[in-house]
């Protein structure tokens, strides 16, 4: 652990160096398994992606180091100046706000990456700036889920450090809303579903996006904004559905 007295610059540069190689570990561990799911799952369903693989994992790594460096900052805020709303006490608040913190910073998340998205398809000049990199994967694979232009990655990185000092949540709580966000940001771009038919069709996949729903976003652009929820698209207008290819995939399968 960085000593309190460390000169501030040094102690971000430090954890957040150490931040950032922990979130790129996260990123190949979790894209990792969920590729070689998908190499039995689904045999050579990524045979001809593997330039585009290489170039999802160089801006990747980028990501890694922008998502890394605030979060090794507001860390070591935490830990030794108290300056965010990170609690490690399990009797620091009621212990049914717990499953609520989660809740509140999802929403929070999703809210935020629905907007920030939509802006980003609305506008063309900000869309070839910032997220075009992320739809230059076509398809889309297991390495897709953090594949973004560094300005993408400045937008998507701010919303968890700004929280922090907004909503208190314990750190376990933390570890869970990252590793949800993890790992549905994967799977969501696997390019098959990896959850049963009815699931998918059922209230649970008519509130939660998988990744019948997000693959219609990457097959027509102007719709399916949402991270986590279906909430914002249904409330705007921009549900189109789940995607297509998935649907005709899956009847040719019966």
């Amino acid at each position: 652990m960085v000593p309190a007295d460390t000169p501030v610059w040094l102690a971000f540069l430090i954890v957040g160096a150490a931040m950032s190689v922990m979130v790129a570990l996260r990123y190949f561990l979790s894209s990792g398994v969920f590729a070689w799911v998908t190499s039995r799952a689904r045999p050579g369903l990524y045979a001809k992606q593997q330039r585009q693989i290489s170039f999802e994992i160089r801006y990747s790594l980028i990501a890694a180091v922008i998502y890394g460096v605030p979060a090794g900052a507001v860390f070591w805020l935490w830990r030794h100046h108290d300056f965010a709303l990170i609690y490690a006490k399990w009797d620091a608040y009621a212990l049914w706000y717990l499953p609520i913190s989660v809740l509140i910073y999802l929403f929070a998340q999703d809210t935020w990456f629905y907007w920030s998205h939509r802006a980003m398809h609305h506008w063309p000049s900000l869309f070839r700036l910032a997220h075009k990199v992320h739809h230059d994967s076509k398809p889309p694979t297991a390495w897709t889920a953090m594949s973004f232009h560094p300005v993408e990655s400045v937008t998507g990185a701010i919303i968890i450090p700004i929280l922090v000092f907004l909503v208190p949540i314990h750190l376990a709580m933390l570890g869970v809303v990252l590793t949800i966000a993890t790992i549905m940001g994967v799977v969501n771009h696997l390019s098959w579903e990896i959850f049963p038919r009815r699931l998918v069709h059922s209230s649970f996949g008519a509130s939660v996006i998988t990744a019948s729903h997000h693959e219609r976003h990457h097959e027509e652009y102007r719709c399916n904004f949402g991270l986590y929820f279906r909430f914002w698209d249904k409330v705007c207008g921009t549900d189109h559905g789940l995607s297509r290819r998935f649907e005709q995939r899956e009847d040719s399968a019966e």
